[in-house]
């Protein structure tokens, strides 16, 4: 994760960890949707010490998929997850301060201090279990679950978000134990966005560069989780920020992996299918749009990472389709020009035959290009 490798697609098991098959089979399920990391809650020793069992079960059976301990209030059960889990979540509202009480708290400076050294003295023999056994950590912040610490000094506020993560970060670094990984999340789409661009600016003030994990929490289910997930998570990945991702839905957690992908698809930063650019349709169109499209996904859906255009007439033509490798436009009423990027290369065939010609085209044009590369090779 992190660096160039490709943004990682996740999602978490539904069913008690103590259900050991019932997790293995749900487990399997989400990496044959496609997923690539799997959470559990770990909310007791028992489920910590689970994870070997569960682990274990998918090793069997030939799924090498990462697995992530999800621990909160207690920092006990982190320790024993760090043995058996490949990363261990931790949330700062919860880890050593109490459980939120929605009480205000004054401190003064001294005594504020004071708490973050006790975070230090519990959180470094976690680090040092984590070192030993290769885990790594994500230091995961919920909007909904700041301490009453966090929000008494710094309020209901990004800026507290923002702290409450790099209070454990910056031990991280002082320990030099750079394994970590970065979230923070709300169901708020807006606060998180906003959130997760301070904590990378100020990451970036202290010189810190670690993976983002990108989610809105409680995102809901149907149209609204996805709309809610793809604006939240799609904004960031715009920006150049996210090396994982999860998709929350209150559905099946392998209904969450095609979303995600799309996701990542739309906002062009993992390419897993073919994209298809056509335009609304209007009175100039000069075919059947829906049916042409259909045919035309029927037959090239299979061509991963091509993109191929189909614009109803020439004004939605060359410049709108400029970033597809390939083009099927409207040349004339019952007339079709095929392009390859901006160069037209046969125009004004009958619509009859245009759908198959453009296929022809493609395959031609790839079979040649597979045949150069392995002559340069």
């Amino acid at each position: 994760m992190g660096g160039d490798n490709p943004v990682r697609v996740q999602s978490m098991t539904t069913v008690s960890t103590m259900d050991t098959e019932g997790c293995i089979a749900q487990i399997k399920r989400i990496v044959d949707a496609g997923g690539e990391y799997v959470r559990l809650t770990t909310q007791g020793i028992r489920e910590a010490e689970n994870l070997k069992n569960i682990k274990e079960g998918l090793r069997r059976d030939g799924y090498d998929v990462p697995i992530i301990a999800d621990v909160h209030f207690n920092a006990n059960v982190a320790d024993v997850a760090a043995l058996y889990a490949d990363k261990v979540r931790i949330n700062p509202g919860n880890y050593v301060d109490p459980a939120r009480k929605f009480k205000h708290l004054d401190y003064t400076d001294e005594e504020y201090a004071d708490e973050i050294k006790k975070i230090e003295e519990r959180f470094i023999p976690f680090l040092n279990i984590c070192k030993e056994h290769h885990t790594a950590i994500r230091i995961g912040v919920n909007h909904g679950s700041l301490s009453d610490r966090i929000m008494s000094r710094y309020g209901d506020t990004p800026e507290g978000m923002v702290e409450s993560c790099m209070e454990f970060l910056r031990i991280c670094v002082k320990e030099n134990f750079l394994n970590v990984v970065i979230s923070i999340k709300a169901s708020n789409t807006e606060i998180m966005v906003r959130t997760v661009r301070l904590l990378v600016a100020t990451m970036d003030k202290e010189d810190m560069h670690f993976p983002i994990h990108l989610g809105v929490t409680e995102a809901g289910e149907g149209e609204d989780g996805r709309l809610k997930s793809a604006v939240g998570i799609g904004a960031l990945l715009i920006d150049g920020i996210g090396d994982t991702i999860r998709v929350s839905l209150s559905e099946a957690p392998e209904k969450e992996i095609p979303v995600a992908y799309g996701i990542l698809q739309a906002a062009r930063v993992r390419i897993t299918k073919t994209e298809y650019i056509s335009c609304p349709g209007c009175g100039r169109t000069l075919y059947n749009l829906e049916e042409t499209i259909a045919r035309i996904k029927a037959a090239t859906s299979h061509l991963s990472g091509l993109k191929i255009a189909i614009m109803g007439c020439i004004v939605n033509g060359p410049g709108e389709m400029a970033d597809a490798d390939y083009g099927y436009v409207g040349a004339a009423r019952g007339k079709v020009s095929l392009y390859k990027q901006k160069q037209c290369i046969e125009m004004n065939i009958p619509e009859e035959e245009a759908v198959d010609r453009l296929l022809q085209f493609i395959e031609e044009d790839q079979q040649k290009m597979k045949k150069e590369i392995l002559v340069s090779q």
